[in-house]
């Protein structure tokens, strides 16, 4: 029988002459791809795959292809730092994600440590730049910048009906209803009612009668789409008729899948649709011809990708400081979702809030005049 040793010999020449296993650059991707919130995940997910097929495709980034690798952290802290943990032992030279805020926010942490950088195209809560390190980047606005958009709508568009606002505990959606809360309140408006949930939780029987009660016109509702289509219904079965009012996390199929018929009318912040940018139509056809839905925050996460090649090849490195500065440092560049760039603190330059309406079971950009009453002609 041969030896270990004299097969190992033997070997020894075909591996020292193998390629690498993995590509000359390897990326990390980070979101929830299982549990409740695994429809976001996999818009993540969708994105940043067909972005790295794409410049694989036509000879990746400075002639070097990329590798992604990816990660479930189920938008749970802990496991993000799991997530973060391991691709810093795997060597990534930079990060996408992640998709929660909660989950972004302790591994950026850590990725900062390592000298990685992390470009998020989902984590909207402000937390995550103005406490970020050097090595943050977020693709979409604020929540900050959605809530204020908000409170002016429903102070012009509602202005006499009676508020309620219901946000799950978690920490981003907490801060959108505060931020929300906050920017009513510099309006000279007062909330009539502020309830919280638990995320996770399935019976909103109890919290609909309240909001019932109240005589609420209005309920900001301020978390995800998995207990925000449960409490539409209940809202509805409760006799509740009240305009429902939310951030970005309910401009998915997803939402409309829970809440079905009570859906409707339910008006959302979020940025633009890239669906219908120029930028984006043959990847949007690609995606489409490939049975995936390029909805929500796909586009973005491609865009997300983008960026980082983008950073790449202007500056000439993989050093994640680098990188960071030069998109930190206001460059524009084109993306599929259109030219982005980004200020000092890590997010976009020059954000834009668009609203989106829930009408016949899908949702569809609005313009927010349609939304608005008419201004009465007062010329003689």
């Amino acid at each position: 029988m041969m030896t270990t040793a004299r097969l190992t010999l033997l070997l020894l020449p075909l591996l020292l002459s193998a390629p690498p296993a993995l590509a000359d650059i390897l990326i990390g991707a980070a979101a929830p791809l299982s549990g409740p919130y695994a429809g976001l995940g996999e818009q993540l997910r969708r994105g940043v795959q067909a972005a790295v097929e794409d410049l694989n495709a036509t000879g990746g980034i400075k002639g070097e292809k990329l590798a992604v690798q990816f990660a479930d952290d189920g938008c749970d802290p802990r496991k993000a730092i799991d997530a973060a943990t391991s691709f810093v032992s795997a060597g990534v030279k930079a990060v996408i994600g992640h998709y929660c805020s909660g989950a972004s926010i302790p591994a950026s942490k850590v990725y900062q440590k390592a000298g990685i950088l992390q470009i998020s195209p989902a984590s909207t809560n402000p937390k995550f730049t103005d406490e970020g390190g050097w090595n943050v980047i977020r693709l979409v606005p604020r929540d900050d910048a959605q809530a204020v958009a908000a409170a002016a709508l429903v102070t012009d568009r509602f202005a006499g009906r009676k508020l309620a606002v219901v946000s799950d505990q978690t920490a981003a959606f907490t801060a959108l209803a505060n931020r929300f809360t906050a920017a009513l309140q510099q309006r000279g408006v007062t909330p009539a009612l502020q309830l919280s949930f638990k995320a996770g939780a399935k019976d909103f029987g109890s919290l609909a009668k309240q909001v019932a009660e109240s005589g609420a016109g209005v309920v900001y509702l301020a978390g995800s789409y998995v207990e925000g289509g449960l409490i539409a219904q209940a809202l509805r079965a409760a006799g509740s008729q009240a305009q429902i009012v939310s951030g970005d996390s309910l401009v998915t199929e997803d939402y409309g899948n829970q809440a079905k018929d009570a859906a409707n009318g339910t008006l959302s912040t979020f940025t633009y649709d890239a669906r219908k940018f120029p930028a984006a139509q043959g990847l949007v056809q690609r995606l489409r011809a490939a049975d995936q839905n390029p909805e929500g925050f796909t586009l973005y996460a491609y865009a997300a990708v983008q960026a980082l090649a983008a950073a790449v090849e202007a500056t000439g490195t993989l050093d994640s400081t680098r990188l960071a500065e030069w998109l930190r440092g206001g460059n524009r560049f084109d993306t599929t979702v259109g030219p982005v760039s980004f200020d000092a603190r890590g997010d976009l330059a020059n954000p834009a809030i668009a609203w989106f309406k829930w009408v016949d079971g899908r949702y569809v950009e609005v313009d927010p005049r349609t939304l608005l009453p008419p201004v009465l002609d007062t010329t003689p």
